[in-house]
């Protein structure tokens, strides 16, 4: 056990960080988050630690892993500070080269730093770069800045400076007024206000009360919650206590999917570091209020992503629904009242609390305060997360942070919410990041996964692979979902093949509209969103589909041909060589032949052939 912390000991904690910082002239930051380490950042950090020992520099240079900055698309990455310079892409090659003329000459490496994907500038610092200064970070203010694995880096960041706030000198309904004045809203998907769920609960009369933290995460393309508890684990826990103390509760889950094992490492050594430092458990802070954090790993069933669900798995039963009310503010974990709230919206409150929620709710919209991060993720040049004020335009998002699409192919749609969402088409991208404006052009907030698609994608595949989603994620609990999503995933299968019928579309809206009016919980009741939407705004594709047996896109197997066009093919025999099921033929420098009956359409031959020759009808 370690010291048990009290007030004044944070401001010397803080004191003392930045005078050790000070012995540095350079603070190299490797990005540490699972995204980068898939791509080599930890033989990256090793290598920079050999080359700085090598030459002498250990006094000169502070080597840092942290959490996610953000800009995934370009790992591995690393952020030299004071000046901030940013590292990318890095491979071990690079690394002698940046001590030796970064760190030992004081000469930054260009070719290393960012350049424009679609003009070529070179930008030399983090402070430079469109897809940070065009952010407006809270959430992510420290992310990618500071040690995930100290808790003296985190209250040098004014860490637990809220938390001591709340606990020392606020009574739980000011806590509860400034979150209310803030306008924070849930951002696990619904956007109901937080300070309102709080208050519920507060005032529910029990003995035991309950703070649960939902780090489930299940959305397709999501990992914004992941990023925040890899990064700033310490965050998510002070967000906690300050919602303990609000309702007085005295014990929290964090409920974290089994296939995050990085967050769920850091999580438990935060929990672990801030007990030490008398952070968690008795007399926090010396304020005699008691409060305490368990992880809970999910088995990553995506509907124990809604609340019941989630409530029941901690409890030890199967992640099934139950009818609501009661609500959880009265009846929840154990039939105690209890608040849940997801990873990014507990983050948000040790800001509100240190600056005041009438501060905090001065950006934004009427309707939606704050800032809002999103995952985005698919035919996009800077796939990432990004931190935006509520308000911006979703264009804005897409082409000027993440800089457009690739290859100079036209933006053709967006889906917003993951499956439970929708897809918003290029036509209405100026729509304002809103929860109201969103769920009026069909699609809903959601957790913040935004998956962009480009003109090659096909819309009717799109619907199917969320209903797909949906159907296999369903719990089965209520026939509206089981068997709803089931047809549903059924007459999308059946135009994707060309067999669609006249009235089919029809036939969905009508099974779409049941399910959603008669389903239990949320997974059943917004599932028919993706469909309906591409119903909305891509209608001539199905009946493309339906009536003229054609994929517009060129997507659905059943209703496309590979050929060869004979006055491109050279003969080079590529394509043949790859094809997996010999379906090509044709001799050395002549035209070749593709055979429809053996070709299983994998496409294979489309992408090895150099001469465009290759075509699909």
């Amino acid at each position: 056990m370690g010291k048990k912390l009290k007030l004044a000991d944070l401001e010397k904690i803080r004191e003392r960080v930045a005078k050790e910082k000070e012995k540095f002239k350079y603070r190299a930051l490797v990005c540490g988050d699972t995204g980068c380490r898939a791509s080599g950042s930890l033989p990256i950090k090793d290598a920079l630690k050999n080359a700085v020992e090598k030459a002498g520099l250990n006094g000169k240079v502070e080597i840092v892993l942290t959490g996610c900055n953000g800009f995934c698309s370009v790992g591995p990455l690393m952020t030299v500070f004071p000046e901030g310079v940013f590292y990318q892409r890095l491979e071990d090659k690079d690394v002698e080269e940046i001590v030796e003329s970064h760190f030992g000459k004081d000469r930054p490496v260009e070719r290393c730093m960012h350049k424009d994907p679609r003009s070529g500038e070179i930008f030399r610092t983090i402070s430079e770069i469109p897809y940070f200064t065009l952010q407006h970070q809270r959430v992510m203010r420290a992310m990618g800045k500071i040690d995930p694995e100290s808790v003296d880096e985190y209250i040098w960041w004014d860490g637990y400076a809220a938390a001591a706030k709340a606990l020392i000198e606020m009574k739980p309904a000011r806590i509860i007024a400034e979150i209310k004045e803030s306008g924070l809203r849930g951002r696990g998907g619904g956007g109901f206000p937080t300070g309102l769920k709080w208050e519920f609960c507060a005032n529910s009369k029990g003995d035991e009360k309950y703070v649960l933290c939902n780090a489930d995460e299940g959305d397709p393309g999501a990992f914004m919650d992941r990023a925040v508890m890899e990064a700033t684990p310490h965050a998510v826990l002070e967000g906690m206590i300050v919602a303990a103390r609000a309702i007085d509760s005295h014990q929290g889950y964090i409920y974290c999917r089994a296939e995050y094992p990085l967050a769920v490492k850091r999580l438990n050594l935060a929990i672990e570091r801030a007990k030490d430092y008398g952070l968690l458990g008795k007399d926090i802070l010396g304020s005699g209020f008691d409060f305490d954090v368990e992880v809970y790993m999910g088995a990553g069933a995506f509907v124990c992503g809604e609340e019941t669900a989630l409530m029941a798995s901690i409890e030890g039963r199967r992640g099934n629904p139950r009818p609501r009310p009661p609500f959880p503010a009265v009846s929840g974990l154990w039939k105690k009242p209890t608040i849940l709230n997801n990873v990014e919206t507990y983050a948000n409150v040790p800001l509100i609390i240190r600056e005041g929620g009438e501060v905090c709710g001065e950006i934004g919209t009427e309707g939606s305060k704050g800032t809002k991060v999103f995952a985005v993720t698919g035919n996009v040049n800077n796939v990432g997360l990004v931190e935006v004020e509520m308000g911006t335009r979703l264009g804005k998002v897409i082409f000027e942070l993440c800089g457009g699409i690739p290859e100079g192919k036209k933006l053709k749609a967006a889906q917003l919410g993951g499956p439970s969402g929708g897809c918003i088409p290029a036509e209405v991208m100026d729509i304002p990041i809103d929860y109201e404006e969103i769920t009026k052009a069909g699609a809903i907030m959601g957790s913040g996964g935004l998956i962009v698609m480009d003109e090659d994608a096909c819309m009717v595949d799109m619907a199917r692979y969320f209903m797909d989603f949906c159907q296999d994620e369903s719990c089965g609990k209520c026939t509206p979902c089981r068997v709803g999503t089931r047809r549903m995933l059924q007459i999308l299968e059946r135009i994707r093949d060309g067999e669609g019928r006249e009235g089919d579309v029809e036939l969905l809206k009508d099974l779409a509209s049941i399910i959603k009016d008669s389903s239990l919980c949320g997974l059943g009741q917004t599932a028919p969103n993706p469909v309906l939407s591409t119903i909305r705004y891509f209608r001539n594709e199905y009946d493309a589909h339906i009536r003229d047996k054609t994929c517009p896109a060129k997507v659905c197997k059943a209703l496309i041909t590979f050929k060869v066009d004979e006055e491109k093919c050279t003969g080079c025999r590529a394509c043949a060589q790859a094809c997996p099921v010999g379906a090509i033929s044709g001799e050395k420098k002549k035209p070749h032949l593709i055979d429809q009956e053996l070709c299983v359409k994998c496409g294979t031959c489309l992408q090895k052939c150099k001469f465009d020759a290759v075509i699909v009808e």
